[in-house]
């Protein structure tokens, strides 16, 4: 027998902004997962590439920082991409603790090799949604990610999270 629907002082769990966010996040990989399967990569092997493509070599912590990936996750993934001369690792002069992330050519390959099936993915969504609406959410996202990323950097609100 299902549990009794108890009255919960909050919205349904459907309407959550981050259950909307991560079912929106899982329709659009679905389209994108097939091809980065096709060619070896995971999503977050794929982040990574991406985030070192676009920035140029990064340190380790940025690198997490860019791909939004735990520094766990991210020393799991590295040795699997360096082994396969996608990226390389240094340790820098200054603190050997710390190391920089350098995409290597045959990475730099593999994402000119997988550009036309991801731009494919994008030319579907944009003719599926309309090219007005996509760009409107990327505008959208990137003003609630700034509100809320300068929300955060008021001091009422850095205590509240630090706690």
């Amino acid at each position: 027998m299902p549990p009794k629907s108890k009255k919960i002082p909050m919205r349904g769990f459907s309407q959550s902004l981050p259950m909307a966010l991560l079912r929106a996040r899982e329709a659009v990989m679905r389209r994108f997962r097939p091809a980065l399967r096709d060619r070896g990569v995971t999503e977050q092997q794929w982040r990574i590439l991406r985030a070192l493509a676009h920035s140029g070599s990064l340190e380790v912590t940025a690198l997490a920082e860019a791909t939004f990936l735990l520094a766990p996750s991210l020393s799991r993934i590295l040795p699997d991409l360096e082994s396969r001369g996608l990226i390389s690792r240094r340790q820098m002069d200054s603190d050997l603790r710390r190391a920089v992330v350098s995409l290597e050519p045959k990475g730099l390959k593999l994402i000119a090799v997988h550009a036309p099936d991801s731009e494919a993915v994008y030319d579907y969504i944009a003719r599926s949604f309309g090219q007005e609406r996509l760009d409107q959410l990327f505008t959208l996202l990137r003003e609630l990610e700034e509100t809320l990323a300068a929300e955060d950097a008021t001091p009422t609100n850095r205590k509240r999270a630090e706690r």
